[in-house]
């Protein structure tokens, strides 16, 4: 809501650099697009390591949802 307010501000102080900003952005978000599946992508990959690196000191803590009253 605050991103269209502002454009608005800036359509009524200087509407042709407005119209230019609602032009590029989908292009520009489009040419970002591969760089944030990529950061998802290693993200998740990092993810795994941290799994796979820790499996071995979960297993032997035993489980730790089981209560005894």
């Amino acid at each position: 809501m605050l991103t269209f307010i502002l454009w608005l501000i800036l359509l009524v102080l200087c509407w042709p650099l407005a119209l230019l900003a609602i032009i590029l952005y989908p292009l520009i978000w489009l040419l970002l697009l591969p760089f944030r599946l990529l950061g998802i992508a290693v993200t998740a990959v990092f993810d795994l390591i941290k799994t796979i690196i820790t499996l071995p000191a979960r297993i032997l803590r035993g489980p730790h949802n089981i209560r005894v009253e």
